[in-house]
């Protein structure tokens, strides 16, 4: 048998102790081919859908690319870790350093490229359907049809094998033998009791309650501001939470008798404070990996409301026209919107009135000043709210904006109009009747015809009709590739301009979410194989226990309660982590994203369970099958 035959034989029949490190190589190999299908998909190139999104498609792809090294990096790592005793035993048959190094180079490309090659034909397996789902998130007009992806075969294929060639010889270069004894014994030698320090557990909670009092009380762009000294401080204090904190209160439970001899908590306990020290670093990676998956997806799904709830509650009408004087098309306009909307059997109803604007002193711009019979005709028309006034009463109306702010100005203010006339306006009135992104005031008939003439007349024809009405999209791109904008006149098509606001923002949001995904599934991957390295010490140890009386539902119990904190240990970081930064992006764009970031973590934590149930279904009968 040739050097090479042995180390096809050592992978081929130990597939079980492979499959982990196989499993998550060929994962990030179709994570990657997948969205390369996307990247180099002819109907995303330039000329198809903004410059700024194919660029960002091409990006993101070299960004997983770069984590993925790192990955699998750390995946082999802690796959040759778990090897020790079996290194120790070819190196007491006379295996040196070198041909022991030469076996895990040709490993790791025997693995490597078979995850490779398998990777790209799951990605081709499951391409159509990624496909559909791209086509329906990027809102993309032409079908994104299926196309055999040489391009992106061949980037993958050479992108990887430089891949595993650059990290088969980077461990091979960095591994170490070790004693002979050392590496027999492997992980039964005694690490010792874990310490912990009790100025370092104080620091902890210091920095948590500092980062989380900012990040809560920080508004606008103050948020920015901390962003850096914020996220330093947090990942300081996850590390030693870890590290230190947890240590420290495993040993006080340790210490209450009343709690450590309860039941089966003795043999939890007992092992957990080693535990936790053991796997303080996978910890750390994966609260802060899965904290960058939640805050991303969080952040771009919360600023699609951001960026579409002002658009739906400033614009009540499907589509306007606002006027001046001087436009000499505007009734060629309202000919050709009328003749669009017809054509397209869009049911709309067409209204027409004349906004008046008055200037106010220390204002550069003038106020919209309405009288309050055509404000309510108005509003009956959109079955909104009417205004009823007495004598001398004032409403500023506006919508309501992002954190519950009425847009300016408000109720209770002053206006000093330049032609010497003051107005106080006694009433706030949230409503969406008229098209300003600013308040306006609303006066009784009677004190609305002694202002006198305007500072500037601007008429509005507006069409009211339900939203997203079948055709109401293209009737508006095509009204509004004849009616660019332009100084005389603002044409609005509202479903038009929303779809646009969407189309531009879809592909972050898709490139966010596949990001998103990568880095939480990594997270999964260290979880698995931190708790998989474990494997033979815990049937060992439950072996020699269950001699002494530890019945089945008690070993179930124990291995369920330490699989449980070593899963949800972190991801309980990390999700209050992503509610206090999703908080915080709350406060800057002072908009609610409760909804938002209750939608994302709490997706994220059923995913987490589902995850957590097969894993230990599958660990604890394999710890049952070695008793």
């Amino acid at each position: 048998m040739t050097f090479r035959q042995f180390a096809f034989n050592n992978v081929s029949r130990n597939k079980r102790l492979y499959a982990a490190y196989f499993l998550s190589s060929l994962f990030t190999v179709m994570v990657f081919f997948t969205f390369s299908i996307f990247a180099y998909h002819p109907m995303l190139g330039p000329g198809h859908v903004h410059s700024n999104a194919a660029t960002a498609l091409a990006v993101s792809k070299w960004i997983i690319f770069v984590f993925s090294f790192f990955f699998v990096l750390y995946s082999m790592s802690a796959f040759l870790q778990s090897r020790k005793r079996e290194f120790g035993l070819l190196m007491l048959q006379g295996m040196s350093i070198g041909q022991l190094r030469r076996m895990v180079f040709l490993e790791n490309m025997l693995i490597g490229s078979a995850a490779t090659v398998g990777g790209i034909g799951l990605g081709l397996v499951f391409a159509k359907a990624v496909l559909l789902l791209g086509e329906n998130v990027l809102y993309i007009e032409d079908r994104l049809a299926f196309y055999f992806p040489l391009k992106a075969i061949g980037m993958t294929m050479a992108s990887f094998l430089v891949l595993f060639i650059l990290i088969s010889f980077f461990i091979s270069a960095v591994l170490r033998s070790g004693k002979l004894v050392t590496l027999i014994k492997g992980s039964k030698i005694s690490k010792g009791e874990p310490k912990a320090s009790v100025v370092l557990s104080l620091i902890v909670v210091l920095l948590i309650i500092i980062s989380y009092t900012l990040s809560l009380l920080a508004k606008g762009m103050m948020v920015v501001m901390l962003l850096l000294p914020v996220v330093i401080m947090v990942c300081i204090a996850t590390y030693l939470l870890f590290t230190q904190l947890s240590v420290y209160v495993i040993r006080l439970l340790k210490g209450r008798e009343s709690i450590f001899w309860r039941k089966t908590n003795m043999l939890l306990l007992s092992d957990l404070a080693y535990r936790m020290k053991d796997n303080a670093r996978t910890f750390f990676l994966v609260s802060i990996i899965s904290t960058v998956a939640f805050c991303s997806i969080g952040a771009l799904y919360g600023f699609r409301t951001v960026l579409l709830e002002p658009l739906m509650d400033s614009n009540p009408y499907l589509v306007s026209l606002n006027s001046t004087a001087d436009n000499p098309e505007e009734d060629r306009q309202v000919q050709r919107i009328d003749e669009e909307l017809s054509k397209a059997h869009i049911q709309a109803v067409p209204i027409e009135t004349t906004l008046t604007y008055y200037q106010v002193e220390g204002d550069k711009r003038p106020v919209l000043i309405i009288g309050q019979s055509e404000y309510n005709r108005l509003a009956n028309h959109l079955q909104a709210e009417q205004i009823q006034l007495q004598d001398g009463e004032v409403a500023a109306v506006g919508y309501w904006m992002s954190g519950g702010i009425m847009s300016k100005p408000q109720a209770n203010s002053e206006y000093r109009l330049a032609s010497g006339v003051t107005i106080q306006a006694d009433q706030q009135v949230l409503s969406t009747v008229l098209p300003e992104n600013k308040a306006s005031l609303v006066l009784t008939d009677q004190a609305y015809a002694q202002l006198g003439q305007p500072d500037e007349a601007r008429q509005l024809r507006v069409w009211i009709g339900a939203e997203g009405q079948p055709g109401a999209v293209e009737a508006g791109e095509k009204l509004a590739d004849q009616f660019p904008y332009s100084d005389d006149y603002r044409f609005i098509a509202k479903d038009y301009q929303m779809m646009a606001v969407i189309k531009g923002y879809a592909p972050m949001l898709f490139i966010g979410l596949f990001v998103g995904i990568v880095f939480f599934v990594s997270a999964g991957s260290f979880l698995y194989f931190r708790l998989y390295s474990d494997l033979d010490d815990d049937k060992e140890k439950f072996r020699s226990i269950s001699k002494l009386g530890l019945s089945e539902r008690e070993l179930t119990k124990v291995l369920t309660r330490q699989i449980s904190l070593l899963f949800f240990a972190p991801i309980v970081v990390a999700l209050i982590h992503g509610a206090v930064a999703l908080t915080a992006l709350s406060n800057m764009f002072a908009y609610s994203l409760f909804r938002e970031s209750a939608v994302v973590l709490g997706v994220f934590f059923i995913i987490q369970v589902v995850y957590f149930i097969i894993v230990r279904f599958f660990y604890i009968k394999q710890v049952k099958a070695a008793l």
